[in-house]
């Protein structure tokens, strides 16, 4: 199943998250009836089903959709991987990119697949442990590799525009099995790699 960006919503969905929004407008202290205000609801509505449409999908699907045999079993990394979250937390964005490599033990998939598997997680409420973990799994589920390393740098809106105010702090978080839990060697050429 190939990743496809909503472009149609489901309208019952939309109408019922708008009647809330508006309720939140107005509990704000806005008027929802002002001009400027009338298709806020409907837009947020659709915004929020945007960015949470990772629900929908299943990511050991998109991988075993473009599964290929092949003998190579050095390092294949996919780096700077545009990442946009949602916090579970305040339902704030964060944003970063993420690095994901794997050491291939017979099969091997497309390496558009390694950055659908990324958005298809990171479009869900998250917290970033848990997303730099999902996206390992999902690899080592659908690939059964060598080993697996996912790094995650990102910038947190609740921690910049709210709470400690902090516009410059990047959260580092990361995730390996196999040969790179293993073999120090192998984690470094990694971290080295990603770096670059």
């Amino acid at each position: 199943m190939a990743f496809e960006k909503i472009e149609k919503y489901d309208e019952k969905t939309t109408a019922e998250i708008s009647a809330r929004v508006k309720e939140i407008l107005a509990l704000l202290g806005e008027d929802p009836e002002r001009e400027g205000l009338l298709k806020t609801p409907e837009r947020v509505a659709k915004s929020l089903q945007f960015l949470t449409q990772g629900y929908g999908q299943n990511g050991q699907q998109i991988i075993q959709s473009a599964i290929f045999e092949e003998k190579y079993q050095q390092m294949v990394l996919v780096k700077d991987i545009e990442l946009y979250s949602v916090c579970e937390h305040h339902m704030l964005p964060f944003i970063g990119k993420c690095h994901v490599a794997y050491i291939p033990n017979g099969k091997i998939t497309g390496l558009s697949k390694i950055a659908r598997v990324v958005e298809t997680y990171a479009r869900r409420l998250q917290v970033q442990e848990r997303l730099t973990v999902q996206i390992r799994d999902c690899i080592v589920d659908a690939l059964q590799p060598l080993g697996v390393a996912v790094v995650i740098e990102a910038m947190h809106t609740c921690m910049s525009l709210r709470g400690v105010q902090k516009s410059n702090a990047i959260t580092t978080t990361s995730a390996f099995s196999g040969i790179f839990l293993s073999s120090a060697r192998t984690r470094n050429e990694f971290l080295n790699l990603i770096k670059q």
